[in-house]
């Protein structure tokens, strides 16, 4: 590959054997719905917060997939519950919100 000594982005190339994948998988356990998301951004489009915040159930899925942190993103939600509504698959993206803040709060360990 040429260098041209440039960089146009930062590459989004993400190693999914190198992704630590626990948080997902431990929502995925409590919220089975959330592998239905097809991140079609309707959550987004809806969201009180979005504008102000950058909240977005939509991106707190996706980084979760990719193995990001997303805990800044949860204290933004208000859990008005506008997501939920316009969601095409019928996921309850409020209880998927609440239950990723008790994974967060626990630690990510499973107490239950």
């Amino acid at each position: 590959m040429m260098d041209f000594g440039f960089v146009l982005s930062k590459s989004s190339t993400v190693d999914l054997n190198k992704v630590d994948l626990s948080m997902y998988r431990q929502l995925e356990k409590l919220s089975p719905d959330v592998r239905t998301c097809m991140a079609c951004g309707s959550c987004s489009a809806t969201c009180t917060a979005a504008p102000y915040s950058g909240m977005s159930v939509r991106k707190v899925i996706l980084g979760l997939q990719r193995g990001n942190d997303v805990s800044a993103m949860l204290s933004n939600c208000m859990l008005c519950g506008k997501c939920t509504m316009v969601c095409p698959r019928g996921i309850n993206t409020r209880n998927l919100i609440l239950n990723l803040c008790r994974i967060h709060e626990t630690g990510g360990r499973n107490d239950r």
